[in-house]
C-alpha cells in the first residue's frame, strides 16, 4: 500500500502508464497554491473511464501544469446506476443537494423545472463544478452526469420504460421507504424524484399518479425541506439496494 497523495484530480484525458496529462489554470492554481505542491509531487488522477492512477508534477505554471502518469492505483468498477431528479432550489442549498447526492454516489443529476419552482436559472456549469469538486474529495471513479434544467413534464414523456422512480411523497398513500424497497428488491435501474419547495401542484401529481414508472414512499412524520428529502431517499436507497455494504478499496 501507498500513502495517499494529498492532491486528486478529474481530468478529460486518457490516462495510461507513461502519458501525460494536462491541467488547466484552475486546477494548476489548486497544486501550486492551495496545496503548495512542486514538481516531483505525487498527484492521484481519474476520469471516470480508466480508473484511478499515479502520477507526479513535471512542471507547473500560473496556466497549467503538467503530470506524468505513472502507474495505476485501482481499476475502473461498476458503480449503482441511481439517477436524482429534483426540482432546483435556490443556490446555498442547490450547491449542498450536487456535491451531497455525488459523495451519495448518484450516476446522474437531471434538474426539473416545475409549476412551483422559484429558481429562475440553473447553472449546469456551476453544478458540474460542485460534482467535479465531489467526486475528487471521496475518491468516486467517476462524476455523475450533468443534464440542462429541464421541464417536468418532457422529464416524464422521454422516461427509460425500465428504469423506476421513488417518488417522496409529503402526503397520501405511501410505503415507508424502507419497506419498499426491501420488497421491490435489486434488479433495474431506479431513481429518486423530488418536488420543490412547496410541493408538486396536482396537475403534476395526477401526471406522476398516471405514470406505471412511479413508486410514492413515504419518509417519516415531518415534512422535509427538498434538499433533505433528497439526500434522506438516495441514502436510504444505497443503505438497501446499492453499495454501502462495500468498504473503500485500497490502492494498490
Amino acid at each position: 500500500m501507498t500513502d495517499r497523495p494529498r492532491a486528486r484530480l478529474f481530468i478529460e484525458g486518457d490516462l495510461a502508464g507513461g502519458a501525460s496529462a494536462v491541467c488547466g489554470r484552475d486546477q494548476a492554481h489548486y497544486l501550486a497554491h492551495v496545496l503548495r505542491l512542486a514538481p516531483g509531487d505525487p498527484v492521484a488522477l481519474f476520469n471516470g473511464r480508466d480508473g484511478e492512477w499515479l502520477a507526479h508534477i513535471d512542471r507547473i505554471g500560473k496556466k497549467s501544469a503538467v503530470l506524468a502518469v505513472d502507474r495505476r492505483l485501482r481499476p475502473q468498477s461498476p458503480e449503482p446506476d441511481l439517477w436524482l431528479v429534483f426540482a432546483p432550489v435556490k443556490r446555498a442549498p442547490l450547491g449542498f443537494l450536487i456535491s451531497k447526492a455525488t459523495e451519495l454516489g448518484v450516476s446522474a443529476l437531471i434538474p426539473a423545472i416545475t409549476r412551483r419552482t422559484i429558481v429562475e436559472r440553473v447553472k449546469r456549469e456551476r453544478m458540474a463544478a460542485n460534482a467535479i469538486e465531489a467526486a475528487e474529495q471521496c475518491e468516486r471513479l467517476t462524476v455523475p452526469r450533468i443534464e440542462d434544467a429541464t421541464p417536468l413534464s418532457r422529464v416524464l414523456e422521454n422516461w427509460p420504460v425500465d428504469r423506476r422512480i421513488l417518488l417522496c411523497a409529503e402526503a397520501g398513500e405511501a410505503a415507508p421507504i424502507n419497506e419498499f424497497l426491501r420488497e421491490s428488491g435489486p434488479g433495474g435501474p431506479w431513481a429518486v424524484l423530488t418536488g420543490p419547495e412547496g410541493g408538486f401542484d396536482q396537475t403534476e401529481l395526477d401526471l406522476l399518479n398516471k405514470s406505471p414508472n412511479v413508486n410514492a414512499v413515504g419518509l417519516g412524520p415531518r415534512i422535509l425541506r427538498a434538499d433533505t428529502a433528497a439526500l434522506a431517499a438516495l441514502a436510504c436507497w444505497q443503505a438497501v439496494l446499492g453499495d454501502w455494504r462495500n468498504r473503500p478499496s485500497g490502492r494498490t
